[in-house]
């Protein structure tokens, strides 16, 4: 791995800490955080077979 990979890793990390405790500031239960995190799944889910379906596709 080089010098950038890790840097890239080292925030991803930073970022995962500071959305979770995000989500743990609101006191949540299990249950309620498993809940949201389906829903996220299947919207993000629906929204990419929408665009497979209309033929989207990011420039690359």
């Amino acid at each position: 791995m080089n010098e950038g990979a890790w840097i890239s890793i080292v925030a991803m990390l930073g970022w995962l800490i500071l959305a979770g405790s995000a989500l743990a500031s609101f006191k949540l239960g299990w249950s309620k955080i498993a809940q949201m995190a389906l829903v996220w799944f299947a919207i993000f889910a629906g929204l990419y077979v929408v665009a497979d379906l209309l033929g989207i596709r990011l420039p690359t």
